[in-house]
């Protein structure tokens, strides 16, 4: 009796799972539109059921959309995607779920629904989005990792959109300093974009993990990346704009969080940097306070440390001395030849490019090995 009793409540699961989707599918319908239909209907499978002159009447829904949403044959896609997202393990999160993250659910133009594949909470108690340029420059780097780092006293959720750069940076030491940490993304979640960052997503799962709005099978668009920004800056407290050209997408977020009610911050840099020139202006135009800190931030949003909450880390020869075979070879050459571009580690170790990516990943995590731009790798 339990087993066809489970049976019935999956296949509910489903049925509900499938128009929440198909609701994202409607062409013509955004997250506001669909989150008003829902309201009016009461359900997601109400919209689908509800007549034409009905639908008519909700604000926003005009003749045709009316049209639209009652011949929408938007039901088979919407049955893939859920055979997609119990294959891959993948959690949806619809706009009414306890799970949705409750700071990104009271912006307007919020998702009706996340994919998300992961583990923990969205909803952590401080969350705090770390942006900047694809061209992070050594400075760049640096400051981004003595922040996160210095938060972990503090247990601080960490989001950014796992792109080269700044956001690379910031979920790697997120990692590193064992902060949950979110990479938001501007496609489905049936590819990874950067593929260089795979292991580096991997990795999050185990304490945070990647989200997306976008259904799986949607091709890369550049008009998708202010969208993706919109849920960075929603589902944080605040957001920290670190290295930015004048027109980069670390503006766009900061702009976009401002109009959210939240806290914005820029880390200033030299006046003829083109990469610090957009946190110059953000602070020229006071749209961001100045830190130089992740104790400025502290401070400025109310955050109180915990006194002891971080761990001494174990010495570098430790360290070492637990090491795999792979890692130590890898270690050794680079302690032989200084820096080098990871094409001749991988000469040098005769390891494939995936193995050495991988072993570097971790030999970063573990504070032994830095990333340096032109992916160029050293000791730390």
């Amino acid at each position: 009796m339990s087993e066809i009793y489970n049976e019935s409540v999956l296949k509910n699961n489903e049925e509900k799972l499938k128009y929440q989707i198909a609701i994202t599918q409607i062409p013509g319908i955004g997250p506001v539109l669909g989150k008003t239909l829902v309201s009016y209907c009461g359900s997601p499978e109400a919209v689908f059921k509800e007549s034409k002159n009905r639908l008519k009447r909700i604000p926003g829904i005009k003749a045709g959309l009316a049209e639209s949403i009652a011949g929408s044959d938007v039901m088979k896609r919407a049955e893939e995607e859920v055979v997609f997202v119990k294959k891959n393990d993948i959690s949806v999160l619809f706009f009414t779920d306890e799970e949705y993250p409750h700071r990104l659910r009271h912006c307007e133009d919020a998702p009706v629904l996340l994919y998300y594949k992961g583990t923990g909470s969205l909803n952590h108690q401080r969350v705090l989005a770390l942006v900047g340029t694809r061209h992070a420059t050594d400075y760049g780097k640096k400051m981004c990792e003595n922040i996160v780092a210095d938060l972990a006293a503090i247990d601080v959720y960490i989001v950014s959109g796992l792109a080269y750069g700044i956001d690379t940076a910031a979920h790697k030491s997120a990692v590193k300093n064992n902060l949950p940490t979110v990479g938001v993304l501007a496609h489905g979640l049936d590819m990874l974009y950067p593929a260089e960052n795979k292991p580096l997503a991997s990795k999050m799962q185990d304490n945070g993990g990647v989200v997306t709005e976008f259904i799986s099978g949607t091709n890369l668009d550049p008009a998708f990346f202010p969208r993706r920004n919109r849920i960075i800056a929603g589902m944080s407290d605040a957001v920290i704009v670190i290295e930015s050209k004048v027109d980069g997408g670390g503006l766009i977020t900061a702009e976009i969080a401002s109009t959210y009610n939240r806290d914005v911050f820029a880390i200033p840099g030299r006046t003829d940097d083109k990469f610090s020139g957009g946190c110059n202006y953000l602070i020229k135009a006071n749209k961001a306070a100045l830190v130089e800190s992740a104790e400025d931030i502290i401070q400025q949003l109310g955050w109180q440390k915990n006194d002891g909450a971080k761990k001494s880390k174990p010495s570098q020869l430790a360290i070492f001395n637990e090491l795999k075979q792979d890692e130590k070879e890898l270690v050794n050459i680079l302690q032989q030849n200084g820096k080098l571009a990871i094409d001749s580690i991988c000469l040098r170790a005769k390891l494939p490019m995936s193995k050495v990516s991988s072993v570097l990943l971790n030999l970063e995590f573990q504070g032994i090995v830095r990333s340096l731009p032109g992916k160029m790798y050293s000791i730390a």
